[in-house]
């Protein structure tokens, strides 16, 4: 029995009087720390995936890039939480005729990080077996590719104790849904991005613009954008959203380019070295090979002068490549019908943000506008390149190009245009396309 499994087993038959006696301290000391949090906690916009979320799911997985708020948005989904309950537990009272506190749970939430040196001797489900205990509903873990066989124990909370929901944070290499065989068919899968430039339109503005889908914003661009130029000159805000809007850390942190390289390098440690348990000798080939794909994107691909110049096979190197894609620090455009592990067509950073890091040369207004093109409807949809004379297939269904300036002459095609306010026939605004989020 691996040791992991031999602590769940023993702190399931955890029956001593000092053992209970220690179990409460333990759930109060976690208490403490989720209640500082929960307070503390900074969404300043409510994010659009806390209302596509079906939170009666009872094992959900919050997805997402390093920086882009996953931790914020498990404590303010908390912190929502608490509040309903207060006020239901208020609305019974008043009901009752009681001015007493209701018999309902007072503590239904408790958001822990999984890095607690408690984990390194005791289990994940002793800590669920006492929260559910006390009537707790809602565990929120983070940090859980730190704590061994993690998907393991999920599964048996999962079959353990019915009343129990557990959202917990994942980074992108995490396998979930198909590729766990553990948490195949239980967990719900949810996706958290960066900012869309509506997000970051809402928080800088106060106003609130709803988001749009793709077919909505191709048939009715014109008149959609109007409405919205009505309110706000949105090309005022988009330039400063390419250069900084797109990670949540802009708005806390005194050095905006600091943090980003901390959270690179984070990607490049935790997400790439640890998780995918890769040599940590390899980090400076991994290092190298990023730089060499920031200096050039967006750019095709010459993968065996790649290999060559950071010492790697061809083999090696593309699964490099493809891990570089799974921590969401690139964007890879294949054709059509084309995938990994054959080779991509152009290369993306995979936001504007990150590719403003790139200190030995300043990126053409073209070559930002068709990052943000591709950061913007990948979120929903699938980017393809194509064939045709056309820029970028969208879903097998929708051709379209990218284009810096408007022009007196209408597009033949569906044509994302960076510096233009209001839509006309077939150019669209490309910040527009930054409302489908």
């Amino acid at each position: 029995m691996e040791k992991n499994d031999a602590l769940i087993a023993e702190n399931d038959q955890l029956t001593t009087p000092a053992a209970e006696e220690r179990k409460p301290l333990i759930l109060d000391a976690f208490f403490r720390i989720h209640n500082y949090l929960v307070e503390h906690a900074k969404m300043p916009i409510r994010r659009q995936l806390m209302d596509e979320i079906d939170w009666n799911d009872r094992l959900i997985a919050i997805k997402g890039g390093r920086g882009v708020g996953k931790t914020d948005f498990l404590l303010s989904r908390a912190k929502e939480i608490e509040i309903e309950e207060k006020k239901k537990a208020e609305e019974e009272a008043l009901v009752a005729s009681k001015r007493r506190r209701s018999k309902k749970p007072l503590r239904p939430c408790l958001y822990v990080s999984m890095n607690d040196f408690f984990f390194s001797k005791h289990s994940l489900m002793e800590l669920a077996s006492q929260f559910v205990k006390i009537g707790g509903r809602y565990l929120f873990l983070d940090q859980l590719f730190k704590y061994p066989n993690w998907s393991r124990e999920l599964k048996r909370c999962y079959s353990k104790y019915p009343t129990l929901h557990v959202i917990f944070c994942a980074t992108p290499v995490m396998p979930i849904d198909e590729d766990n065989n553990d948490l195949k068919g239980i967990v719900q899968t949810y996706n958290l991005r960066g900012f869309s430039f509506r997000e970051y339109l809402n928080l800088q503005t106060g106003l609130r613009f709803r988001s749009y889908t793709l077919e909505e914003i191709i048939q009715r661009h014109a008149s959609i954008s109007r409405e919205i130029c009505e309110r706000v000159h949105p090309l005022t805000y988009f330039r400063d959203y390419l250069d900084h809007g797109y990670y949540p850390s802009y708005l806390e942190s005194s050095s905006f380019e600091a943090e980003l390289l901390k959270t690179m390098n984070t990607q490049l440690e935790v997400d790439v070295l640890m998780i995918k348990q890769i040599d940590v000798a390899c980090l400076h080939k991994l290092r190298k090979l990023l730089y060499i794909l920031m200096e050039d994107a967006p750019s095709a691909l010459n993968i065996s002068n790649i290999s060559d110049e950071i010492g790697l096979s061809r083999a090696t190197t593309m699964n490099y490549i493809k891990y570089l894609k799974d921590s969401r620090l690139i964007n890879l455009l294949y054709l059509e019908n084309k995938n990994f592990p054959m080779k991509p067509t152009r290369v993306y950073m995979h936001n504007t943000n990150l590719a403003r890091m790139i200190f030995t040369r300043e990126l053409t207004p073209m070559e930002l506008y068709e990052t943000n093109f591709y950061t913007a409807i990948h979120s929903a949809h699938k980017v393809n390149a194509t064939e045709r004379s056309a820029m970028f297939i969208v879903d097998n269904q929708y051709y379209f190009d990218v284009k810096e300036k408007p022009s007196s002459r209408d597009a033949i095609r569906p044509t994302a245009v960076g510096e233009l306010e209001l839509g006309r026939g077939n150019q669209i605004p490309l910040w527009l396309l930054g409302f489908i989020y």
